[in-house]
């Protein structure tokens, strides 16, 4: 999988640009602010339907512009696919929010952004990502979630559905301050909340045994053999997989006056976490900051094999000037796990880990995109 053209118009700081991205590690570098990290984003948009970054669209949008657009054309072992993305605010967005953001695939236009999940499979790294195994819970569950979606484009919808059903879940709770619950539509909602909730748990356990066996092996070779990590699934409710609905509806229903008290939803698989172990170390509790940052990275590294090993095809990697946070050693583990892969680096320099991979080199500047003969 390869990107082969990215447009950019009123984009970040961007009027217009455009970069062909060569198959294998390309390099954008430039002044901090430069916009370097606004072409990743942007990538990630049209994969993910969302930015890394914020969860507001018109952030996205030049300065005292009405509308922005991305456009990519990557080329998939399914042929060559298109996907457009055109944010829009002002009077207009405001008359039809459906055209806040509006996304087109192969030029058709998309009911949803969960129709983009698996078109474009992307990994990104971020100074943020190494900081994954000591983050809150929501990070971990974020990572589950985002990869899940890419693998399994029908578990967006059902993470969607089990997520509106406990907004609803937590709005009938609120209301308990000043009125009576109806106990029929707490069990609408609690039944709701089971069947989409067990699909979601099913699926991020079968992801995790998978990820956790690649992990294990990625770990042991970056700590040259002297640690071994355990990645494993933590639901905050105890299920086996024939039984799944009926424990999520017996936990909600028997935390319902907790619930009512504290204001808000207590059990369910919002609340799940990845466990994360060195031998019998809790890397999350007790490792320390090397610790930490190498199970991180073992932990986003696996992501790249598993892909390939469910989709068949390498994803395209996307590293915001991660190389600055890692020692030599882990500089040359994350380039060789990047072979296969086309990749889109940003630094302010040409790091020297990457020196020798390099297929194109490309100035960031004044909101330019200039690629650099070499």
């Amino acid at each position: 999988m390869r990107i082969r053209k990215l447009t950019l118009n009123g984009f970040r700081s961007y009027d217009r640009a455009e970069i062909a991205p060569e198959s294998g590690l390309n390099l954008l570098y430039g002044a901090n602010a430069a916009g370097k990290t606004n072409v990743l984003e942007a990538v990630f948009l049209c994969a993910l339907g969302r930015s890394h970054r914020t969860s507001k669209d018109q952030e996205m949008i030049g300065h005292g512009l009405s509308g922005a657009y991305v456009g990519i054309e990557a080329e998939t072992n399914t042929g060559l696919r298109t996907v457009e993305i055109k944010l829009r605010t002002g009077d207009a967005a405001a008359k039809n929010p459906k055209d806040r953001k509006q996304i087109f695939i192969d030029r058709q236009r998309a009911d949803k952004a969960g129709d983009l999940m698996g078109v474009l499979n992307v990994v990104m790294f971020s100074p943020e990502d190494l900081a994954l195994v000591k983050a809150s819970p929501d990070v971990r569950r974020r990572f589950m979630d985002m990869e899940l979606c890419q693998l399994r484009p029908a578990y967006y919808r059902k993470a969607a559905m089990y997520n509106a059903a406990l907004r609803q879940r937590n709005a009938l709770i609120k209301e308990a301050f000043s009125d009576p619950i109806d106990p029929e539509v707490l069990d609408m909602w609690n039944v709701q909340m089971a069947r989409t909730g067990a699909e979601v748990m099913r699926a991020r356990r079968e992801f995790m045994d998978q990820l956790s066996t690649i992990a294990s092996d990625v770990h042991r070779r970056l700590s040259g053999g002297r640690e071994q990590l355990f990645a494993f699934y933590e639901p905050n409710i105890d299920f086996d997989e024939r039984d799944a609905e009926y424990a999520i509806y017996d936990a909600l229903a028997a935390s319902a006056e907790e619930d009512i008290r504290r204001g808000f939803t207590t059990r369910g698989p919002h609340r799940d976490d990845i466990g994360i172990k060195l031998g019998e170390t809790d890397v999350k509790v007790y490792g320390s900051q090397g610790q930490q940052r190498t199970a991180a990275l073992s932990l986003k590294l696996s992501e790249i094999a598993l892909i390939r090993d469910v989709v068949g095809e390498s994803p395209v990697l996307l590293l915001d000037d991660v190389l600055s946070e890692l020692d030599e050693e882990r500089q040359k583990a994350l380039m060789n796990s990047a072979f296969g892969c086309q990749c889109l680096l940003t630094a302010t320099g040409v790091e020297s880990a990457a020196k020798d991979k390099l297929a194109a080199l490309f100035e960031v500047r004044d909101g330019n995109i200039t690629k650099i003969n070499r």
